[in-house]
């Protein structure tokens, strides 16, 4: 990627956050396992919706099926942007062997709600905070020609509602 400053540290911040996060709350289910602690509340149910809140939507729904399977080309591959490829709007699959619909590197952002959800403290802030993550990467991705905005909100979108989904399928509670 060539991008500015700011559109290389969004795109290269999402992979080693979430790497981060979910080996740290896998570190912590096992010292809670072992020592029969309860540090963070972090117990197998946690472990099980982390797994699904970073895997389902932003790697198998947005990655495995629609990135890989919809063709639609990246605004700067477009001709409206000096690109060779022809533009198609976001809804419609393509031929165009482009990877634009939908945004993986904003699913991955936003499947850090999963965390946010969590929050026994300052559950909005912290919701907040992952809102405002993913937007960041998201606009970082559409000011770099990676993606279209209709990418990004969809990305948001899937991941939003099937967090949610997770959440309550687990814990059996609103959230």
């Amino acid at each position: 990627m060539n991008g500015t400053l700011i559109e290389e540290f969004f795109y290269y911040s999402v992979k080693p956050l979430i790497i981060i996060l979910g080996f740290s709350t896998l570190l912590i289910y096992t010292y809670n396992r072992i020592l029969k602690k309860n540090i963070l509340n972090v117990n197998t149910r946690v472990v099980i919706y982390i797994v699904l809140a970073l895997s389902i939507a932003p790697a198998f729904i947005v990655n495995a099926t629609l990135k890989d399977n919809w063709g639609r080309a990246r605004p700067a591959q477009v001709v409206n942007f000096g690109g060779e490829k022809e533009f198609t709007p976001a809804f419609v699959i393509s031929d165009q062997d482009g990877y634009s619909f939908s945004s993986g590197h904003a699913a991955a952002a936003f499947s850090l709600l999963g965390f946010a959800l969590l929050a026994r403290k300052n559950k909005q802030l912290f919701i907040n905070i992952t809102l405002l993550y993913g937007s960041l990467v998201g606009l970082a991705r559409i000011s770099a020609g990676g993606h279209f905005f209709s990418d990004v909100v969809t990305s948001f979108f899937i991941v939003y509602i099937a967090t949610h989904i997770f959440y309550k399928l687990v814990f059996k509670e609103e959230c």
